[in-house]
């Protein structure tokens, strides 16, 4: 089994998305992209776009070669979407894939309006259904039910977990799941995962309370305890705070646990929890963000900050 992370946050980018590559099959997990559209009440910086420019094409390029693709959910983040905004993946780039492609999504049960009408709008464009894929299984591929995305009693619905078996290794996504409900870590767990990337807690936002920090510490503990490695990303790489959780994580469990970066072996891109200090470093124009969208500026003059070259 190959297993190529894509896009998420500590590769620079907001997303899950992952490609695996088993004996017979090419699998794309959560063909999208984002950047934070406002963080620090700064717009994404020009650097960050320069960055999700280059994996919008990994992620049309792993579509087009595909022979699976897997929707955990519908957030804009994790799927190509109709109307997309400068940052994210616009489903029309992707019209034209090859007619064999199968689609594996979360269930339209328990969704908002909004999120069916996402999923029916995105159907439409691809000219494909997405059948619902929860607690099916098929080749190297199985799926979990509906689990929580963060919480069991959270507003942001459900996700749908995967797991892929091949060579004797099993691999775990599970998207979005920010380790605070017990009953996906056991699920997760019941599938004896050699190597699981999941979303960590969102310890950037001030709501989240020392209760959920404490949940989402034990589950981490637990998986941790239990597999090879474990990827731990997302929603945690948003803020300085994950990436020193990670580090606690893996000293207190004496197990591998790392973020998407140091697992594809390329340099951290914490870049949304470094925006400030992008926006000191590189002035924006006060119009660029607008002149971007209307294709009149581009981000030429910012691949390169500190080093790091896109």
């Amino acid at each position: 089994m190959r297993i190529e992370i894509i896009g998420t946050e500590s590769l620079g980018v907001r997303g899950l998305s992952c490609k695996i590559q088993t004996k017979d099959r090419k699998i794309l997990i959560d063909p999208g992209i984002a950047l934070g559209y406002n963080r620090h009440g700064l717009l994404p910086h020009p650097f960050q776009v320069a960055v999700g420019k280059v994996i919008r094409r990994r992620i049309i390029s792993a579509l087009r070669d595909a022979t699976d693709v897997v929707i955990s959910h519908y957030h804009g983040d994790h799927i190509p979407l109709v109307d997309a905004n400068p940052y994210q993946l616009k489903a029309e780039r992707i019209t034209n894939l090859r007619q064999d492609i199968r689609f594996w999504a979360k269930g339209l049960a328990g969704l908002s309006q909004n999120m069916k009408a996402r999923a029916h709008s995105l159907s439409v464009a691809l000219n494909k259904d997405l059948p619902n894929a929860e607690g099916k299984s098929n080749g190297p591929m199985a799926f979990s039910g509906a689990v929580p995305h963060g919480e069991a009693s959270n507003r942001f619905g459900k996700v749908m977990m995967t797991k892929i078996e091949d060579g004797g290794q099993v691999f775990v996504h599970a998207s979005d799941i920010q380790l605070l409900d017990r009953k996906a870590i056991l699920q997760i767990l019941q599938w004896h995962p050699d190597i699981v990337l999941a979303s960590g807690p969102p310890l950037y936002l001030p709501w989240l309370s020392n209760e959920q920090r404490k949940i989402a510490w034990q589950n981490a503990v637990s998986l941790s305890r239990a597999v090879d490695t474990l990827i731990l990303d997302h929603h945690m790489i948003r803020s300085e705070e994950g990436v020193a959780w990670l580090k606690r994580l893996s000293s207190g469990t004496g197990k591998r646990v790392v973020c998407a970066a140091d697992f594809m072996k390329k340099p951290r891109f914490f870049l949304e929890a470094w925006r400030g200090q992008l926006y000191k470093d590189m002035p924006v124009p006060r119009n660029w963000h607008r002149d971007y969208a209307q294709g009149k500026a581009g981000v030429e003059p910012y691949r390169e900050w500190r080093g790091y070259k896109v």
